[in-house]
């Protein structure tokens, strides 16, 4: 996986923490055999740090659950391959590796990309984790999310 602007969703946490999850993911696919174990824990460790900073956003402005939802599958089907790979299914982790990098795309294309419209749209502060006064969480209708942006779920 390369790095591309098209990845910059104009918020610099998230797209400092998507050039890290290229990264690890790169590192992993460049790994030795004898390393791949703790270079994927590594990754997964980055991964679930990566999740709970949207999940946090997320919980923060009543964003809808669908993306936490596949935030939680993700891991879990990383986990599981981490627990194979350990018991010495090598092919499945490097199989993982495959399916990677079209999943990041779509997710960051539909799902992140809404969450940083929304974000951005409203406001938020993923510093601080703090709304403008003159904004709620559910934005000026109300509602969870501000119409208009990309796709939801």
């Amino acid at each position: 996986m390369e790095w591309s602007e098209r990845y910059g969703l104009g918020i610099a946490r998230m797209d400092e923490t998507h050039r890290e999850f290229i990264a690890f993911c790169n590192e992993l696919t460049a790994a030795a055999p004898e390393d791949f174990l703790a270079r994927l824990d590594a990754f997964i460790e980055h991964t679930a740090a990566h999740f709970e900073q949207e999940n946090r956003w997320m919980e923060a402005v009543n964003f809808p659950a669908c993306h936490h939802a596949e935030h939680d599958r993700v891991l879990d089907v990383m986990n599981d391959v981490r627990r194979r790979v350990e018991k010495g299914d090598a092919f499945l982790g490097r199989r993982l590796l495959e399916e990677l990098p079209p999943w990041f795309d779509n997710h960051v294309d539909t799902m992140d990309a809404a969450l940083a419209f929304h974000l951005k749209e409203i406001g938020f502060d993923t510093e601080t984790g703090a709304l403008p006064e003159s904004k709620s969480a559910c934005g000026a209708q109300g509602a969870p999310f501000v119409s208009g942006g990309p796709a939801m779920c």
